[in-house]
């Protein structure tokens, strides 16, 4: 992953609620699933095998994140519980086993998700952290962020 897109996901987890942060480890299962897939097709297996295993470690994020005191959750455990397994599998086999079967159930999951993070308006996870705000600068039409502390009122040259 590059700085910018690391950059990116970091200032997006700093301002997300319990749903937006499953919806980002969605995302990044998604980023390392196309890279090993990438690999894989580049004849590079030992990196494709390096994606699989970050791909797994988000399945078994999701997994340690369900709450068992709603009855779906152990719906989700068992979808996730099968996605690992056939990882396991395109891991030790070293090829890209599963990998269509893996893509169909986390996306349809990765997109219910997104529709439970667009009605959850609960705060940030994160408390204490700076507002995220996007913007054009003053540079030609390059965006930028910036950075605010809203309790913070006397930044810059006092008189």
């Amino acid at each position: 992953m590059d700085k910018e897109l690391l950059r990116a996901y970091t200032a997006r987890i700093s301002q997300a609620n319990k749903s937006g942060l499953v919806v980002i480890v969605y995302e990044l299962f998604s980023y390392s699933m196309d890279m090993a897939g990438q690999a894989f097709n580049n004849g590079d297996r030992d990196r494709a095998v390096k994606h699989l295993r970050k791909a797994q470690e988000c399945v078994c994020e999701l997994k340690r994140s369900l709450d068992f005191h709603y009855g779906i959750s152990y719906n989700l455990a068992s979808l996730y519980r099968y996605v690992n397994g056939l990882l396991v599998t395109a891991i030790t086999r070293r090829e890209p086993s599963g990998f269509n079967e893996i893509k169909k159930v986390m996306e349809s999951l990765h997109s219910a998700f997104l529709e439970v993070a667009k009605q959850d308006k609960s705060e940030a996870v994160m408390q204490n952290t700076q507002q995220v705000y996007a913007g054009l600068t003053y540079g030609k039409g390059k965006l930028d962020e910036v950075f605010m502390n809203v309790n913070e009122r006397s930044r810059g040259f006092m008189a």
